[in-house]
């Protein structure tokens, strides 16, 4: 699969992590230490949104805004959500939805990550769709079973043009946050079988189009030899996030993809 057709991501995920009043002078930071803007991917920060403002305009960035959750509803009585709405008009350009953290620690289904995931298209906001298995699902060669359903439940019904300005993460989560990094062939056979997936169901034309990002204690050790893969258009980096140097490093190695 030819990756001159996809945009290379490396987008961070800040967790309930960081402060308003460093987010600024972070991003800063780190936009001295990336590479050219002609040679570099697109580069993304995923925050709460209580840090978005801090960003400031799109227009100067060289860092894209994310954020981590939004409401599956547009607005009305529910205390403490932000809608897709509410996160554009703060800056917001992409959303992580689906994680395992909000599947596991706060009950969310399928069908609401179905529901994020039109309201964000319907807002303009990219949606960075997290999928993965955990420990005891490989163990039992159930990997791709409960991928592909993640998967189809969160896209049924959407359009070939929709699905384009989707982006799909691989999370296993037996690698997330723990040091443990699925090895450069695992994670490449996930991410060519969901590219099978996509392929089945829009065509090649759709399925060599659309950006299948790794994520799981990737960091700028090991990431050149996970983004070296022919299906692995990226990554979603937690705690090496967190560190301008490290993001900046691995933000220089995606731009070689």
């Amino acid at each position: 699969m030819n990756k001159k057709y996809r945009r290379v991501y490396i987008a961070g995920n800040w967790k309930m992590n960081m402060l308003p009043s460093r987010t600024k002078t972070f991003v800063e930071e780190l936009k001295r230490m990336m590479p050219p803007v002609k040679h570099c991917c697109t580069a993304v920060l995923c925050m709460p949104a209580t840090h978005l403002s801090a960003m400031g305009s799109p227009r100067f960035r060289r860092v894209s805004a994310g954020a981590q959750n939004v409401s599956e509803f547009d607005m009305g009585a529910h205390t403490g959500e932000v809608s897709a709405e509410m996160l554009k008009d703060a800056g917001a350009q992409y959303c992580i939805i689906g994680h395992s953290e909000r599947r596991q620690y706060n009950g969310e289904t399928d069908e609401q990550v179905h529901e994020k995931l039109l309201k964000l298209l319907e807002n303009g906001i990219t949606p960075i769709l997290c999928v993965g298995e955990t420990a005891e699902q490989r163990r039992r060669g159930l990997t791709m079973e409960h991928i592909a359903y993640q998967l189809k439940a969160a896209i049924h019904g959407l359009s070939d043009e929709q699905i384009r300005s989707v982006v799909i993460a691989y999370e296993p989560v037996w690698a997330i946050g723990t040091g443990v990094t699925a090895t450069a062939a695992q994670a490449q056979e996930v991410c060519f079988n969901l590219r099978e997936l996509l392929r089945r169901d829009y065509g090649a034309l759709v399925s060599r189009k659309v950006s299948i990002l790794y994520g799981g204690s990737m960091n700028a050790g090991n990431c050149a030899e996970l983004l070296a893969q022919n299906d692995i258009d990226g990554g979603l980096i937690g705690g090496a996030s967190l560190t301008a140097a490290d993001f900046a490093a691995i933000i220089t190695e995606g731009c070689k993809e």
